[in-house]
């Protein structure tokens, strides 16, 4: 799909879309949780990445949002929903595996609200990632309505971000949902257009990643990754890309007890150096992913695994933070945004660049 026929995509949705973000506002308002679930790897990275969002939102004065993440290592999906789901929650299911679309009509039966947010693609790299634009932007649009409330007035702290919408009266609901139409469509432009911008801006460290990654997996090594938050969910959805390619990959995010006991007696930002000194070795490649590209537990593993002489790869956002200034990653990829959902989008399309390569050698 190309980027005309990505935003051709979410202008024909735009009105679902945004109608889909004043029902799912109805929900949370009165008490609903979003429930994702999701049965492959892949598939349960997208399920983490929204609970992520969700719960834990990135801009300053926005509510937090009740999301459960929901995967078959919980048992049947079925089962979960069975004791989990609730009349006024809200359902998004990634894949059409047959127990997800059981759980699905499980969740109809009850009453539950059922998010959307499916995106077609050429592959299914490009459907992941057209798929996470849309589940971010119904993260980012549902708080304009939760706002308004159901019509009242003020634009409130939505004016930041979509200066565009006027205070809203209890008539002109309809033009609120224009309006998020209209955001719907400038936000998947914008991803759009960051997408290609990163990868023209970044196409010679890309060039020379994907070589050394195939260098070192031809020569017997492996490839690290990790990341916090929704960089975490990432790392996720590329070590089960690179496992599908039949790649041996670590995921340094996936194991909770690691992770808790680490940050527990040592320190949050020890939880990946601690993993590099365990597994990392010469040969190894290492593959951070950070919006922000300070974050002190990244920096701390890329600089262990520089001395353990892991080769480095580092996806970022904003200017490329301390990682870029102080040059701690081999091969340097960055998006130029201050938006996080719209950098995590893009890293999405940088790292299935890396995999179709690893994937055709």
């Amino acid at each position: 799909m190309t980027a005309a026929a990505a935003l051709e995509a979410f202008t024909a949705e735009a009105d679902r879309l945004a109608r889909l973000c004043q029902a799912m506002a109805e929900r949370f308002r009165v008490g609903g949780r979003l429930l994702a679930l999701g049965v492959t790897p892949s598939e349960r990275s997208d399920v983490r990445h929204v609970t992520v969002e969700f719960v834990h939102p990135v801009i300053v004065g926005k509510r937090a949002l009740p999301a459960l993440g929901i995967g078959v290592e919980g048992g049947p999906l079925e089962i979960q929903l069975r004791l989990l789901a609730e009349p006024d929650d809200l359902v998004i299911a990634f894949g059409a595996a047959p127990e997800t679309l059981a759980a699905v009509e499980l969740a109809r039966g009850r009453g539950c609200l059922l998010v959307d947010a499916a995106m077609k693609g050429r592959d299914a790299f490009e459907a992941q990632e057209r798929t996470e634009t849309a589940y971010h932007v119904l993260w980012e649009l549902v708080h304009v309505f939760l706002e308004h409330g159901r019509g009242t007035s003020g634009a409130g702290a939505s004016a930041f971000l979509y200066p565009s919408l006027e205070p809203a009266s209890e008539t002109d609901v309809e033009a609120v949902v224009a309006d998020v139409a209209a955001s719907v469509v400038m936000k998947a432009r914008e991803a759009e257009e960051l997408r290609e911008r990163t990868l023209r801006e970044n196409a010679p460290a890309l060039e020379a990643a994907k070589a050394v990654l195939r260098e070192r997996l031809a020569a017997g090594g492996r490839v690290l990754a990790l990341g916090n938050g929704g960089s975490a969910t990432d790392a996720m959805d590329l070590c089960a890309d690179l496992r599908d390619a039949g790649v041996p990959a670590l995921d340094l995010t996936e194991d909770t007890a690691v992770l808790t006991a680490i940050a527990n007696d040592v320190g949050v930002e020890n939880v990946f150096a601690r993993q590099v000194i365990a597994h990392g070795r010469a040969g190894d490649v290492l593959v951070a992913l950070s919006t922000s590209g300070g974050s002190p537990n990244v920096i701390a593993a890329l600089q262990e695994a520089r001395r353990r002489g892991l080769a480095t790869v580092a996806l970022v956002g904003y200017d490329g933070g301390r990682i870029a200034a102080e040059d701690l990653a081999d091969h340097l990829v960055i998006t130029p945004s201050q938006h996080i959902p719209r950098i995590q989008e893009a890293q999405a399309t940088a790292y299935h660049a890396l995999v179709r390569a690893v994937r055709s050698s």
